[in-house]
Protein backbone atom coordinates (compact mmCIF):
# COMPACT_ATOMS: atom_id res chain seq x y z
CA UNK A 1 0.00 0.00 0.00
CA UNK A 2 2.62 2.31 0.57
CA UNK A 3 4.58 2.02 -2.84
CA UNK A 4 1.07 2.49 -4.10
CA UNK A 5 0.30 5.71 -2.43
CA UNK A 6 3.94 7.17 -3.09
CA UNK A 7 3.60 6.70 -7.25
CA UNK A 8 0.14 7.66 -6.71
CA UNK A 9 1.47 11.41 -5.18
CA UNK A 10 4.45 11.50 -7.45
CA UNK A 11 2.60 10.87 -10.68
CA UNK A 12 0.07 13.48 -9.23
CA UNK A 13 2.63 16.02 -8.38
CA UNK A 14 4.63 15.17 -11.78
CA UNK A 15 1.01 15.68 -13.87
CA UNK A 16 0.54 18.85 -12.47
CA UNK A 17 4.10 20.25 -13.14
CA UNK A 18 3.55 18.96 -16.68
CA UNK A 19 0.21 20.70 -17.34
CA UNK A 20 1.34 23.77 -15.70
CA UNK A 21 4.77 24.27 -16.48
CA UNK A 22 4.01 27.42 -17.95
CA UNK A 23 3.16 28.88 -14.75
CA UNK A 24 6.79 28.53 -13.70
CA UNK A 25 7.38 32.06 -14.83
CA UNK A 26 4.84 33.75 -12.62
CA UNK A 27 5.04 31.07 -9.53
CA UNK A 28 8.45 30.19 -9.66
CA UNK A 29 9.43 27.64 -6.98
CA UNK A 30 5.85 28.00 -5.14
CA UNK A 31 4.60 25.85 -7.87
CA UNK A 32 6.97 22.51 -6.60
CA UNK A 33 4.90 22.38 -3.19
CA UNK A 34 1.72 23.30 -5.05
CA UNK A 35 1.95 20.30 -7.16
CA UNK A 36 2.92 17.84 -3.81
CA UNK A 37 -0.29 19.14 -2.34
CA UNK A 38 -2.41 18.70 -5.44
CA UNK A 39 -0.76 15.39 -6.23
CA UNK A 40 -1.95 13.67 -2.68
CA UNK A 41 -5.57 13.87 -4.21
CA UNK A 42 -4.12 11.03 -6.69
CA UNK A 43 -3.14 8.76 -3.44
CA UNK A 44 -6.83 7.31 -3.08
CA UNK A 45 -7.02 6.32 -7.06
CA UNK A 46 -3.68 5.17 -6.60
CA UNK A 47 -4.83 2.87 -4.02
CA UNK A 48 -8.24 1.69 -5.98
CA UNK A 49 -5.87 1.13 -8.90
CA UNK A 50 -3.04 -1.38 -6.26
CA UNK A 51 -6.66 -2.73 -5.38
CA UNK A 52 -8.02 -3.93 -8.20
CA UNK A 53 -5.61 -4.15 -11.10
CA UNK A 54 -2.80 -5.29 -8.78
CA UNK A 55 -1.50 -8.74 -9.56
CA UNK A 56 -3.91 -11.05 -11.21
CA UNK A 57 -7.32 -10.05 -10.80
CA UNK A 58 -10.04 -12.61 -11.14
CA UNK A 59 -13.20 -11.39 -13.29
CA UNK A 60 -14.68 -10.12 -10.33
CA UNK A 61 -12.01 -8.20 -9.67
CA UNK A 62 -11.80 -6.89 -13.32
CA UNK A 63 -15.93 -6.38 -13.02
CA UNK A 64 -14.76 -4.21 -10.04
CA UNK A 65 -11.54 -2.31 -11.26
CA UNK A 66 -14.40 -1.15 -14.62
CA UNK A 67 -16.28 0.63 -12.68
CA UNK A 68 -14.58 2.17 -9.39
CA UNK A 69 -11.28 2.50 -11.17
CA UNK A 70 -12.96 5.39 -13.17
CA UNK A 71 -15.12 6.73 -10.63
CA UNK A 72 -11.68 7.30 -8.06
CA UNK A 73 -9.91 9.17 -11.23
CA UNK A 74 -13.17 11.45 -11.75
CA UNK A 75 -13.49 12.06 -7.89
CA UNK A 76 -9.88 13.65 -8.20
CA UNK A 77 -10.49 15.66 -10.47
CA UNK A 78 -13.50 16.90 -9.06
CA UNK A 79 -11.67 17.76 -5.84
CA UNK A 80 -8.61 18.90 -7.54
CA UNK A 81 -11.49 21.58 -9.83
CA UNK A 82 -11.90 23.38 -6.66
CA UNK A 83 -10.98 27.52 -7.22
CA UNK A 84 -8.71 27.49 -4.35
CA UNK A 85 -6.55 24.21 -6.00
CA UNK A 86 -6.71 26.56 -9.73
CA UNK A 87 -9.90 25.18 -10.91
CA UNK A 88 -10.46 22.42 -13.52
CA UNK A 89 -7.96 22.90 -15.75
CA UNK A 90 -5.97 19.63 -16.61
CA UNK A 91 -8.70 17.33 -16.96
CA UNK A 92 -8.17 14.26 -18.98
CA UNK A 93 -11.75 14.97 -20.65
CA UNK A 94 -10.55 18.03 -22.27
CA UNK A 95 -8.10 16.21 -24.05
CA UNK A 96 -10.87 15.05 -26.26
CA UNK A 97 -11.81 18.37 -27.50
CA UNK A 98 -11.30 18.08 -31.02
CA UNK A 99 -12.78 14.39 -31.41
CA UNK A 100 -16.52 14.80 -32.29
CA UNK A 101 -17.89 11.88 -30.34
CA UNK A 102 -16.02 13.07 -27.23
CA UNK A 103 -17.91 16.52 -27.82
CA UNK A 104 -21.49 14.76 -28.36
CA UNK A 105 -20.66 12.86 -25.01
CA UNK A 106 -20.29 16.13 -23.14
CA UNK A 107 -23.26 17.33 -24.16
CA UNK A 108 -25.06 14.67 -22.47
CA UNK A 109 -22.61 14.30 -18.82
CA UNK A 110 -20.12 17.26 -19.24
CA UNK A 111 -16.33 16.59 -19.75
CA UNK A 112 -16.76 14.62 -16.12
CA UNK A 113 -18.78 11.67 -19.12
CA UNK A 114 -15.44 12.33 -20.93
CA UNK A 115 -12.96 11.99 -18.38
CA UNK A 116 -14.76 9.00 -17.19
CA UNK A 117 -15.38 6.85 -20.12
CA UNK A 118 -11.39 7.45 -21.29
CA UNK A 119 -10.05 6.05 -17.94
CA UNK A 120 -12.22 3.22 -18.13
CA UNK A 121 -11.21 2.41 -22.00
CA UNK A 122 -7.82 2.37 -20.72
CA UNK A 123 -9.29 -0.08 -17.80
CA UNK A 124 -10.61 -2.32 -20.04
CA UNK A 125 -7.41 -2.21 -22.53
CA UNK A 126 -5.36 -2.96 -19.78
CA UNK A 127 -7.02 -5.55 -18.32
CA UNK A 128 -7.65 -7.38 -22.43
CA UNK A 129 -3.36 -6.90 -22.77
CA UNK A 130 -2.02 -8.21 -19.15
CA UNK A 131 -4.96 -10.20 -17.78
CA UNK A 132 -5.63 -13.25 -19.75
CA UNK A 133 -8.02 -14.26 -17.13
CA UNK A 134 -10.04 -11.20 -17.34
CA UNK A 135 -10.52 -11.15 -20.57
CA UNK A 136 -14.46 -11.04 -21.00
CA UNK A 137 -15.04 -8.49 -18.40
CA UNK A 138 -12.79 -6.40 -20.40
CA UNK A 139 -14.06 -6.98 -24.00
CA UNK A 140 -17.42 -6.27 -22.38
CA UNK A 141 -16.29 -2.63 -20.65
CA UNK A 142 -14.69 -1.70 -23.66
CA UNK A 143 -17.44 -2.74 -25.79
CA UNK A 144 -20.35 -0.93 -23.35
CA UNK A 145 -18.19 2.47 -23.84
CA UNK A 146 -17.88 1.75 -27.55
CA UNK A 147 -21.74 1.42 -27.80
CA UNK A 148 -22.71 3.91 -25.48
CA UNK A 149 -20.75 6.59 -27.49
CA UNK A 150 -21.90 5.35 -30.64
CA UNK A 151 -25.34 5.79 -29.53
CA UNK A 152 -25.07 9.22 -28.50
CA UNK A 153 -23.42 10.11 -31.58
CA UNK A 154 -26.10 8.42 -33.69
CA UNK A 155 -29.10 9.40 -32.23
CA UNK A 156 -28.76 12.07 -29.99
CA UNK A 157 -30.38 15.05 -31.25
CA UNK A 158 -28.53 17.87 -33.02
CA UNK A 159 -29.12 21.31 -31.25
CA UNK A 160 -31.42 23.28 -33.31
CA UNK A 161 -30.20 26.14 -35.73
CA UNK A 162 -31.80 29.69 -34.78
CA UNK A 163 -30.30 32.13 -36.76
CA UNK A 164 -26.61 33.50 -37.06
CA UNK A 165 -25.06 36.81 -35.51
CA UNK A 166 -22.03 38.37 -37.22
CA UNK A 167 -19.42 38.83 -34.39
CA UNK A 168 -15.51 40.33 -34.73
CA UNK A 169 -12.87 39.43 -32.19
CA UNK A 170 -10.16 42.05 -31.58
CA UNK A 171 -6.87 40.68 -31.04
CA UNK A 172 -3.99 43.48 -30.78
CA UNK A 173 -1.22 41.43 -29.89
CA UNK A 174 1.17 41.83 -27.68
CA UNK A 175 2.27 45.64 -26.18
CA UNK A 176 5.59 45.82 -24.86
CA UNK A 177 5.27 46.74 -20.92
CA UNK A 178 5.85 50.56 -20.08
CA UNK A 179 4.54 53.24 -18.67
CA UNK A 180 2.11 54.00 -21.47
CA UNK A 181 1.38 50.05 -22.37
CA UNK A 182 -2.59 50.61 -21.84
CA UNK A 183 -3.16 53.05 -24.23
CA UNK A 184 -1.28 51.51 -26.60
CA UNK A 185 -3.23 48.33 -26.28
CA UNK A 186 -6.82 50.28 -25.80
CA UNK A 187 -5.37 52.34 -29.61
CA UNK A 188 -4.89 49.25 -31.30
CA UNK A 189 -7.78 47.96 -30.22
CA UNK A 190 -9.37 51.33 -32.08
CA UNK A 191 -7.03 51.29 -35.28
CA UNK A 192 -8.71 47.15 -35.72
CA UNK A 193 -12.16 47.77 -34.68
CA UNK A 194 -12.13 51.13 -37.00
CA UNK A 195 -11.34 48.47 -39.94
CA UNK A 196 -14.65 46.41 -39.52
CA UNK A 197 -16.80 49.52 -40.65
CA UNK A 198 -19.04 48.21 -43.23
CA UNK A 199 -18.75 45.13 -42.73
CA UNK A 200 -22.41 44.59 -40.98
CA UNK A 201 -21.27 42.96 -37.59
CA UNK A 202 -23.90 42.67 -34.58
CA UNK A 203 -21.23 42.63 -32.07
CA UNK A 204 -17.64 43.19 -31.09
CA UNK A 205 -15.39 42.00 -29.02
CA UNK A 206 -12.21 43.05 -27.16
CA UNK A 207 -9.94 41.01 -24.61
CA UNK A 208 -10.15 40.80 -20.85
CA UNK A 209 -7.99 44.06 -19.88
CA UNK A 210 -8.24 45.67 -22.54
CA UNK A 211 -9.68 48.84 -21.27
CA UNK A 212 -7.37 50.26 -18.36
CA UNK A 213 -9.27 52.46 -16.93
CA UNK A 214 -12.77 52.92 -15.04
CA UNK A 215 -15.37 54.70 -17.37
CA UNK A 216 -17.50 56.12 -15.10
CA UNK A 217 -14.49 57.70 -13.78
CA UNK A 218 -12.93 58.11 -18.00
CA UNK A 219 -15.91 59.75 -19.91
CA UNK A 220 -13.26 60.34 -22.37
CA UNK A 221 -12.28 56.46 -22.54
CA UNK A 222 -15.93 55.87 -22.71
CA UNK A 223 -17.08 58.65 -25.14
CA UNK A 224 -14.16 57.45 -27.20
CA UNK A 225 -15.78 53.50 -27.55
CA UNK A 226 -18.54 54.52 -27.67
CA UNK A 227 -17.80 56.73 -31.14
CA UNK A 228 -16.66 53.47 -32.49
CA UNK A 229 -19.60 51.44 -31.60
CA UNK A 230 -21.13 54.37 -33.83
CA UNK A 231 -18.97 54.05 -36.48
CA UNK A 232 -19.22 50.39 -37.04
CA UNK A 233 -22.59 49.71 -36.04
CA UNK A 234 -22.58 47.59 -33.89
CA UNK A 235 -22.27 47.63 -29.68
CA UNK A 236 -18.48 46.39 -28.15
CA UNK A 237 -17.97 44.56 -25.04
CA UNK A 238 -14.67 45.20 -24.27
CA UNK A 239 -13.24 44.31 -20.56
CA UNK A 240 -11.78 46.54 -17.89
CA UNK A 241 -9.45 46.20 -15.52
CA UNK A 242 -9.53 49.17 -12.98
CA UNK A 243 -10.11 50.67 -9.42
CA UNK A 244 -13.19 50.78 -9.03
CA UNK A 245 -14.62 53.19 -5.98
CA UNK A 246 -16.55 51.92 -3.37
CA UNK A 247 -20.66 52.41 -4.23
CA UNK A 248 -22.82 54.75 -1.56
CA UNK A 249 -24.31 53.25 1.30
CA UNK A 250 -27.56 53.72 2.16
CA UNK A 251 -28.92 55.20 5.55
CA UNK A 252 -29.62 52.39 7.81
CA UNK A 253 -29.31 49.88 5.47
CA UNK A 254 -30.85 46.01 6.21
CA UNK A 255 -28.19 43.74 6.81
CA UNK A 256 -28.83 42.23 3.19
CA UNK A 257 -28.90 45.57 1.35
CA UNK A 258 -25.22 46.88 3.02
CA UNK A 259 -23.25 43.05 1.98
CA UNK A 260 -24.52 43.95 -2.07
CA UNK A 261 -22.80 47.46 -1.74
CA UNK A 262 -20.08 47.30 -4.31
CA UNK A 263 -16.47 48.07 -2.38
CA UNK A 264 -13.95 49.98 -3.80
CA UNK A 265 -10.60 48.28 -5.33
CA UNK A 266 -9.49 46.77 -8.69
CA UNK A 267 -12.29 44.76 -10.83
CA UNK A 268 -12.04 42.98 -13.67
CA UNK A 269 -15.50 43.77 -15.63
CA UNK A 270 -17.14 43.13 -18.96
CA UNK A 271 -18.63 46.14 -19.92
CA UNK A 272 -20.98 46.39 -22.89
CA UNK A 273 -21.07 49.71 -24.88
CA UNK A 274 -23.43 51.12 -27.40
CA UNK A 275 -23.36 54.14 -29.81
CA UNK A 276 -24.01 56.16 -27.03
CA UNK A 277 -21.91 55.02 -24.17
CA UNK A 278 -22.39 52.17 -21.58
CA UNK A 279 -25.59 50.12 -21.82
CA UNK A 280 -25.50 49.55 -18.08
CA UNK A 281 -25.05 45.74 -18.25
CA UNK A 282 -21.92 44.99 -16.73
CA UNK A 283 -20.61 41.67 -15.35
CA UNK A 284 -17.53 41.90 -12.99
CA UNK A 285 -15.03 39.06 -12.57
CA UNK A 286 -16.77 36.06 -10.01
CA UNK A 287 -13.44 33.81 -9.64
CA UNK A 288 -9.99 35.21 -9.23
CA UNK A 289 -6.72 33.04 -10.59
CA UNK A 290 -5.24 32.07 -7.53
CA UNK A 291 -1.62 34.40 -6.79
CA UNK A 292 -2.24 35.51 -10.22
CA UNK A 293 -5.55 38.04 -9.53
CA UNK A 294 -5.39 37.11 -5.15
CA UNK A 295 -3.18 35.52 -2.78
CA UNK A 296 -5.23 32.56 -1.12
CA UNK A 297 -4.44 33.59 3.07
CA UNK A 298 -2.10 36.37 2.35
CA UNK A 299 -1.07 36.79 5.94
CA UNK A 300 0.38 33.57 5.29
CA UNK A 301 1.31 33.33 1.78
CA UNK A 302 1.64 37.29 1.00
CA UNK A 303 5.90 35.97 0.42
CA UNK A 304 5.14 34.59 -2.88
CA UNK A 305 5.18 37.99 -4.30
CA UNK A 306 8.66 37.80 -3.71
CA UNK A 307 9.20 35.13 -5.82
CA UNK A 308 7.05 35.63 -8.52
CA UNK A 309 4.69 37.52 -10.76
CA UNK A 310 2.17 37.12 -8.44
CA UNK A 311 -0.72 39.59 -7.42
CA UNK A 312 0.07 42.51 -5.43
CA UNK A 313 -3.02 43.55 -4.25
CA UNK A 314 -6.11 41.34 -4.46
CA UNK A 315 -9.02 41.83 -6.81
CA UNK A 316 -12.62 41.96 -6.20
CA UNK A 317 -15.14 39.44 -6.96
CA UNK A 318 -18.41 39.66 -8.60
CA UNK A 319 -21.27 38.95 -6.75
CA UNK A 320 -23.49 36.98 -9.83
CA UNK A 321 -23.74 36.28 -13.38
CA UNK A 322 -24.97 38.72 -15.38
CA UNK A 323 -27.07 38.35 -18.79
CA UNK A 324 -26.91 41.14 -21.26
CA UNK A 325 -29.54 42.01 -23.50
CA UNK A 326 -27.72 42.22 -27.40
CA UNK A 327 -29.35 45.61 -28.61
CA UNK A 328 -30.96 45.32 -32.19
CA UNK A 329 -30.82 41.88 -31.66
CA UNK A 330 -34.38 41.44 -29.17
CA UNK A 331 -33.93 37.67 -27.91
CA UNK A 332 -30.38 37.45 -28.29
CA UNK A 333 -28.55 37.43 -24.90
CA UNK A 334 -25.04 37.17 -24.00
CA UNK A 335 -23.38 35.48 -21.28
CA UNK A 336 -19.64 36.93 -19.89
CA UNK A 337 -17.25 35.04 -18.90
CA UNK A 338 -13.58 36.32 -17.68
CA UNK A 339 -10.23 34.59 -18.28
CA UNK A 340 -9.94 30.70 -16.71
CA UNK A 341 -13.66 31.06 -15.53
CA UNK A 342 -14.66 29.50 -19.25
CA UNK A 343 -12.16 26.02 -17.89
CA UNK A 344 -16.15 26.19 -15.13
CA UNK A 345 -18.37 23.58 -17.04
CA UNK A 346 -21.24 24.95 -13.90
CA UNK A 347 -20.80 29.02 -14.93
CA UNK A 348 -21.90 27.98 -18.20
CA UNK A 349 -24.29 26.02 -17.95
CA UNK A 350 -25.96 28.14 -15.40
CA UNK A 351 -25.83 31.38 -18.15
CA UNK A 352 -27.19 28.94 -20.19
CA UNK A 353 -30.21 27.96 -18.20
CA UNK A 354 -30.69 31.57 -17.29
CA UNK A 355 -31.69 32.41 -21.26
CA UNK A 356 -27.63 32.44 -22.53
CA UNK A 357 -28.06 32.65 -26.61
CA UNK A 358 -24.32 33.33 -26.56
CA UNK A 359 -21.32 32.62 -24.40
CA UNK A 360 -18.54 34.78 -24.56
CA UNK A 361 -14.84 34.81 -22.42
CA UNK A 362 -12.50 37.40 -22.68
CA UNK A 363 -8.95 36.85 -21.66
CA UNK A 364 -5.41 37.39 -21.87
CA UNK A 365 -2.67 35.25 -22.00
CA UNK A 366 0.54 37.71 -22.32
CA UNK A 367 2.31 36.66 -19.97
CA UNK A 368 2.53 32.84 -20.92
CA UNK A 369 2.91 33.90 -24.47
CA UNK A 370 5.40 31.17 -25.74
CA UNK A 371 3.91 28.07 -23.95
CA UNK A 372 0.95 25.58 -23.91
CA UNK A 373 -1.22 28.10 -21.91
CA UNK A 374 -2.97 29.82 -25.41
CA UNK A 375 -3.87 26.56 -27.27
CA UNK A 376 -4.86 24.84 -23.83
CA UNK A 377 -7.22 27.80 -22.53
CA UNK A 378 -8.57 28.42 -26.25
CA UNK A 379 -9.62 24.16 -26.48
CA UNK A 380 -11.83 24.90 -22.88
CA UNK A 381 -14.07 26.96 -25.27
CA UNK A 382 -14.55 24.04 -27.94
CA UNK A 383 -15.88 21.78 -24.43
CA UNK A 384 -18.62 24.64 -22.97
CA UNK A 385 -20.00 25.15 -26.65
CA UNK A 386 -20.80 21.58 -26.84
CA UNK A 387 -22.02 21.02 -23.33
CA UNK A 388 -24.70 23.88 -23.45
CA UNK A 389 -25.55 23.65 -27.09
CA UNK A 390 -24.58 26.92 -27.25
CA UNK A 391 -21.79 28.92 -29.54
CA UNK A 392 -18.79 30.08 -27.35
CA UNK A 393 -16.15 32.99 -28.14
CA UNK A 394 -12.94 33.36 -26.95
CA UNK A 395 -11.54 36.38 -27.18
CA UNK A 396 -8.00 37.53 -26.41
CA UNK A 397 -5.83 39.84 -26.55
CA UNK A 398 -2.35 38.15 -27.66
CA UNK A 399 -4.15 34.75 -29.34
CA UNK A 400 -5.01 31.97 -29.26
CA UNK A 401 -8.67 33.49 -30.45
CA UNK A 402 -11.09 31.28 -31.65
CA UNK A 403 -14.93 30.67 -31.65
CA UNK A 404 -17.00 27.55 -31.34
CA UNK A 405 -20.31 26.75 -33.10
CA UNK A 406 -23.06 25.05 -30.32
CA UNK A 407 -21.93 21.25 -31.01
CA UNK A 408 -18.47 22.39 -30.26
CA UNK A 409 -17.41 22.47 -33.93
CA UNK A 410 -14.45 25.31 -34.49
CA UNK A 411 -15.74 28.39 -36.40
CA UNK A 412 -13.77 30.29 -38.72
CA UNK A 413 -9.79 30.21 -38.73
CA UNK A 414 -8.04 30.60 -35.05
CA UNK A 415 -6.20 33.72 -34.12
CA UNK A 416 -2.48 32.22 -33.65
CA UNK A 417 -0.40 34.30 -30.80
CA UNK A 418 1.62 36.19 -34.19
CA UNK A 419 -1.49 37.55 -35.17
CA UNK A 420 -2.83 41.42 -34.83
CA UNK A 421 -6.27 41.60 -36.35
CA UNK A 422 -9.71 41.94 -36.64
CA UNK A 423 -11.63 38.93 -37.35
CA UNK A 424 -15.08 38.61 -38.52
CA UNK A 425 -16.95 35.29 -37.35
CA UNK A 426 -20.19 34.03 -38.92
CA UNK A 427 -21.44 32.07 -35.48
CA UNK A 428 -24.81 30.21 -35.34
CA UNK A 429 -26.88 29.93 -32.89
CA UNK A 430 -29.32 27.56 -31.61
CA UNK A 431 -32.24 26.24 -29.50
CA UNK A 432 -32.72 24.08 -26.98
CA UNK A 433 -31.23 22.22 -24.01
CA UNK A 434 -28.65 19.59 -23.73
CA UNK A 435 -28.74 16.73 -21.43
CA UNK A 436 -26.32 18.17 -19.40
CA UNK A 437 -27.79 21.40 -18.90
CA UNK A 438 -31.13 19.86 -17.84
CA UNK A 439 -29.45 17.26 -15.75
CA UNK A 440 -25.63 18.78 -14.53
CA UNK A 441 -22.87 16.75 -12.96
CA UNK A 442 -24.79 13.49 -12.64
CA UNK A 443 -21.78 11.39 -13.83
CA UNK A 444 -19.76 12.91 -10.59
CA UNK A 445 -22.82 11.99 -8.75
CA UNK A 446 -23.20 8.21 -10.09
CA UNK A 447 -19.55 7.78 -9.04
CA UNK A 448 -19.80 8.92 -5.68
CA UNK A 449 -22.76 6.50 -4.89
CA UNK A 450 -20.31 3.67 -6.38
CA UNK A 451 -17.75 4.47 -3.97
CA UNK A 452 -19.71 5.11 -1.17
CA UNK A 453 -21.09 1.38 -1.58
CA UNK A 454 -17.65 0.14 -2.15
CA UNK A 455 -16.77 2.09 1.21
CA UNK A 456 -20.00 0.89 2.87
CA UNK A 457 -19.32 -2.75 1.83
CA UNK A 458 -15.62 -2.73 2.90
CA UNK A 459 -16.76 -1.32 6.19
CA UNK A 460 -19.23 -4.17 6.62
CA UNK A 461 -16.84 -7.03 5.49
CA UNK A 462 -14.31 -5.63 7.94
CA UNK A 463 -16.75 -5.33 10.73
CA UNK A 464 -17.93 -9.42 9.99
CA UNK A 465 -14.24 -10.15 10.19
CA UNK A 466 -13.63 -8.34 13.67
CA UNK A 467 -16.50 -10.00 15.24
CA UNK A 468 -15.96 -12.20 18.04
CA UNK A 469 -16.59 -15.87 17.36
CA UNK A 470 -19.35 -17.84 18.92
CA UNK A 471 -18.17 -20.31 21.59
CA UNK A 472 -17.98 -23.87 20.54
CA UNK A 473 -20.85 -26.35 21.31
CA UNK A 474 -20.14 -29.25 23.86
CA UNK A 475 -18.73 -32.37 22.42
CA UNK A 476 -19.55 -34.57 25.16
CA UNK A 477 -23.09 -34.87 26.92
CA UNK A 478 -22.73 -33.56 30.41
CA UNK A 479 -22.19 -35.73 33.11
CA UNK A 480 -24.92 -37.27 35.36
CA UNK A 481 -24.88 -36.94 38.78
CA UNK A 482 -26.43 -38.77 41.81
CA UNK A 483 -30.03 -36.99 40.98
CA UNK A 484 -29.67 -37.03 37.42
Amino acid sequence: GRRAALEGWLGGAGFIVAVHHWLLPSLHVFLLPLAALVGVLWIPWALLVREFLGGAPDPGRATAALLLVPAGWLLSELARSWQGLGGPWGLLGASQWQVPPALRLASVGGVWLVSLLVVAVNCGLVLLIAVPGARVPAVAGVTGCVVLTGAVWLWLPRPEASGALRVAVVQPGLVADGPDSTEQRFAAGERLTRALVGQRVDLVVWGESSVGGDLAARPDLAGRLAALSAQVGAPLLVNVDARRPAGPVPAAPAPALAASVPKGGIYKSSVLVGPHGPTGDRYDKMRLVPFGEYIPARSLLGWATSVGKAAGEDRRRGAEPVLMNLPGRPGVRIGPLVCFESAFPDMSRRLTRDGAALLVAQSATSSFQRSWAPAQHASLAALRAAEDGRPMVHATLTGISAVYGPSGERIGPALPTSARTAQVYEVPLARGSTYYVRFGDWPVGTCLALLAAYCAAEGARSLGLRKPAAAPEPTTPPARTARG
